[in-house]
């Protein structure tokens, strides 16, 4: 099918929810293209840096963005990218604030991360405080279950808390390296701290580490020893934090069974970020890199039914126009944090810097960064 606009990807309607929480806009469209004459200000401030910079876009970022970036990859992809480009003087990272801190743990201190927006953060990230989890952890102490414990945290996540995951023998994961982040932490630990998604940890638990739901406790922050009872983490082999993807969590059983009903011989391809109950209706579960891998090398005719971010959605159905792709949602929703990084501010940050002016600059505290790196690395070398 061909793609021709927004419309039609929107196969269960075009509805909005301005009531819909922090992290994701719901208004029914996605953000406009800002000024057309912007490009050709980028087109030369991008010449003027030269070789001396390097752009890393999240594949979440709005099309005008996208066209400049340098690397296009999900979390993993860009992190790997910071710590494999040593020559890039200035690194302008068109992502979310937990991204650029990682970048910034990654590379040398010759090199510098600009995030063109600073307000760009991650509402998921937001709900693992830095102190909210050192009490979880002083609980597992008093219970006796911390030194069989192995802390593992999501790349979205503060540098404080992959900071907190290194200094107790853990390591970060993404969506793409989950299952073999939690085979190590098993070959170290009885249990898993599971941070801050509690999706993706049940999601991989259940349907690669051979658990079920039964083996998952979650931790509320906001209740009283985590909402559990000592037995519960006792018997518990993964304790999930209460955090979730506010894009993702969006999607729904209904939203899976409604499109079946209306697309005969659909596919649906999730982000393991979605509630448990998505992913087992779905048909292919995988990272956003296997979100794409999977629609492109799908033969001509096929039928998707996508539930990620809606910006990557749409970009797949343009670039794949042999194939039926749309949105697993009746919501037009994205995530609005995200797209804080539009063209404005990434021409902004680059004339700024072709000027010789360093602003935005991500700049992780030597201790914190020290411990993040060591999680960071390990995830890095995992098998």
């Amino acid at each position: 099918m061909a793609f021709g606009n927004l419309t039609d990807l929107l196969l269960l309607g075009r509805e909005s929810d301005l009531r819909s929480e922090r992290g994701v806009s719901c208004d029914g469209e996605l953000p406009a293209p800002s000024e057309p004459g912007l490009v050709e200000r980028a087109v030369k401030a991008r010449a003027a840096l030269g070789e001396r910079a390097m752009i890393l876009g999240h594949h979440y970022q709005r099309d005008e963005v996208i066209a400049f970036a340098d690397i296009t990859g999900d979390s993993f992809k860009l992190a790997q990218a910071a710590a494999s480009n040593p020559e890039a003087e200035l690194i302008i990272f068109c992502g979310v604030h937990f991204m650029a801190e990682s970048a910034d743990i990654l590379t040398s201190s010759t090199q510098k991360v600009i995030l063109p927006d600073l307000a760009a953060g991650c509402s998921m990230a937001d709900m693992a405080g830095a102190q909210q989890v050192a009490e979880a952890w002083a609980h597992f102490q008093k219970l006796g279950i911390a030194t069989r414990t192995i802390p593992i945290t999501y790349m979205n996540s503060t540098a404080a808390i992959k900071s907190f995951t290194g200094e107790k023998g853990g390591a970060v994961c993404t969506s793409s390296n989950a299952q073999r982040a939690m085979r190590w932490a098993f070959e170290r630990g009885e249990k898993i701290f599971f941070l801050p998604d509690q999706h993706l940890g049940r999601n991989t638990a259940i349907l690669h580490l051979g658990l079920t739901t039964d083996d998952c406790v979650v931790w509320n922050p906001w209740k009283p020893q985590g909402g559990l009872t000592d037995q519960a983490l006792l018997d518990a082999k993964v304790i999930l934090w209460r955090g979730h993807c506010s894009v993702h969590a969006r999607f729904s059983r209904q939203n899976v069974d409604e499109v079946r009903a209306k697309l005969a011989g659909v596919q649906v391809l999730v982000h393991p970020e979605c509630k448990n109950e998505v992913v087992m209706a779905a048909d292919v579960v995988g990272s956003t890199e296997t979100i794409i891998k999977t629609v492109s090398e799908s033969p001509a005719g096929s039928k998707w039914a996508i539930g990620t971010e809606l910006n990557l959605v749409q970009r797949l159905a343009r670039a794949n126009p042999d194939k039926e792709i749309v949105f697993l949602d009746k919501t037009v929703c994205y995530c609005s944090t995200m797209n804080r990084i539009d063209l404005p501010h990434l021409v902004w940050a680059m004339e700024n810097l072709a000027a010789g002016r360093l602003l935005n600059q991500i700049s992780v505290e030597e201790r914190t960064a020290n411990f993040a790196r060591v999680a960071l690395e390990r995830m890095l070398a995992l098998p």
